[in-house]
């Protein structure tokens, strides 16, 4: 019975630091992806437009903000 007991506490324990460690890791990961491609922001939208030929309002940068978080 002791056997078993102690089985159970190494299975749990392995299974505690493995999650601790993919948790750090993913982290890491999901922050680098974030660094390294930012979501779009005001600037790029206004980018976009000046690159189509436009000039656009705030009005329809706030639309384009709005539409694309709905998303």
């Amino acid at each position: 019975m002791t056997q078993f007991w102690s089985t159970l506490g190494w299975f749990i324990s392995g299974g505690l630091v493995g999650g601790l460690i993919c948790f750090f890791v993913t982290k890491r990961y999901f922050e680098k992806q974030i660094k390294e491609n930012p979501p779009v922001n005001e600037k790029m939208i206004r980018a976009m437009f000046m690159q189509m030929g436009r000039k656009p309002s705030e009005a329809q940068i706030r639309q384009v903000m709005r539409s694309m978080n709905q998303q």
